[in-house]
């Protein structure tokens, strides 16, 4: 992961309308894969920014809510243009804070009604910024995606992992451990010192590999989803469930909640540079529960989440 945020990454030839096309094709192919196993349409829902807004650009929200495996969830595309980059990013490149910006990804989140299906999310994106004083654009590539689950299985987990490691091992065998570390220490609710998830993969202002394979490797992280999540949902989708892992389900959701309200860069960015605010927020589960200073009872399914799951770990060792 990239540490130096002072150092101005050496721009070469970005081909801005290529990238735009195969984001489309990307979000276009995950939604295909999806509807054949969700019964109800997604919501498809293309929108411009207004010529006067501050913020202009395009996007194409995909969305389903209430469906009978997802009770929400939903693959955004976006593309656009600020006068001012914000605090979201900035506050990692202060020599950059208040320059113009252009930003373009494909986002995706999923809450599965079964509480035997983990929760899922994918983001892969590119950021450009131009910088005062400079005839030519700074940018960097991003992404990776994280596993949530509930009631966990050993096995989901180190096939997302390991799926993980085969879109990466192609461009450097240390990227894998690199960015699941980055990704455990990004997903993490400080104030619980709890995890999020089980993790998976996580990288940000990227540009080590030169522009071609840089973008190579981000664009490989988003066609890895397909085959690291959707084996782990045709496992599960006929687990029987009842009230009490729906209650728990909603319980772990509140994490979600938090982490993505709190600290997660995406919302913060969407929502500080004025961005469509529907489909900022689609990331929210419907179905939400708190309690105070709650805790499962030790030697339960839930327990075990908590004991087995959440604490870092290498998920690889003993493949």
């Amino acid at each position: 992961m990239q540490t130096n945020h002072h150092k101005t990454p050496v721009l070469k030839e970005l081909n801005i309308t290529n990238i735009r096309v195969q984001l489309l094709e990307l979000q276009a192919n995950i939604l295909a894969a999806l509807q054949i196993h969700e019964p109800k349409p997604f919501q498809r829902d293309s929108w411009i920014r207004p010529s006067d807004s501050p913020l202009q650009g395009d996007g194409f929200s995909c969305l389903v809510e209430d469906g009978e495996m997802f009770e929400r969830g939903g693959c955004n595309f976006s593309h656009v243009k600020g006068l001012k980059l914000p605090a979201a990013a900035s506050n990692r490149h202060p020599e950059l804070a208040g320059t113009p910006f252009e930003a373009m990804g494909v986002s995706l989140v999923l809450h599965p009604r079964n509480p035997y299906i983990p929760t899922v999310h994918l983001n892969i994106r590119l950021m450009l910024v131009q910088a005062e004083n400079s005839d030519k654009p700074i940018f960097w590539f991003g992404g990776g995606m994280d596993l949530t689950p509930y009631y966990p299985y050993l096995d989901d987990v180190k096939h997302f992992h390991q799926t993980c490691k085969e879109a990466l091992d192609p461009f450097g065998t240390d990227k894998y451990l690199r960015f699941k570390k980055a990704c455990d220490e990004y997903f993490y609710l400080k104030h619980r010192q709890e995890a999020r998830g089980v993790g998976g993969i996580f990288f940000d202002d990227f540009l080590e590999l030169g522009t071609e394979q840089s973008w190579a490797m981000t664009l490989a992280t988003g066609q890895a989803f397909l085959p690291a999540y959707l084996p782990i949902l045709m496992a599960r989708k006929n687990t029987t469930f009842g009230e009490q892992e729906r209650d728990f389900q909603a319980y772990r959701r509140g994490r979600y909640v938090e982490f993505n309200l709190v600290f997660d860069r995406g919302t913060l960015f969407g929502l500080q540079s004025g961005g469509r605010t529907e489909s900022i927020l689609m990331s929210m589960p419907p179905v939400v529960k708190w309690r105070y200073n709650w805790s499962p009872e030790l030697g339960t399914p839930e327990a075990t989440l908590y004991t087995d799951f959440l604490p870092v770990r290498d998920w690889l060792s003993s493949l």
